[in-house]
């Protein structure tokens, strides 16, 4: 799972195939809140404000 800025999907997709070997689901976090779980604040690569969860 990677919680990334807008920049950085591609970047978490290729480690995700590469990870799992299957394509990854976006889930726009913009849109999508969750109950159980908050996404960090800070994309993993640049510190920009996470927009897409890949998973």
């Amino acid at each position: 799972m990677y919680c990334v800025c807008r920049e950085h999907v591609e970047l978490a997709i290729d480690k995700f195939v590469d990870e799992y070997e299957d394509a990854p689901d976006l889930v726009n976090l913009q849109t999508t809140a969750f109950t159980a779980w908050h996404p960090p604040e800070k994309c993993q690569w640049c510190g920009n404000p996470v927009e897409i969860l890949v998973v």
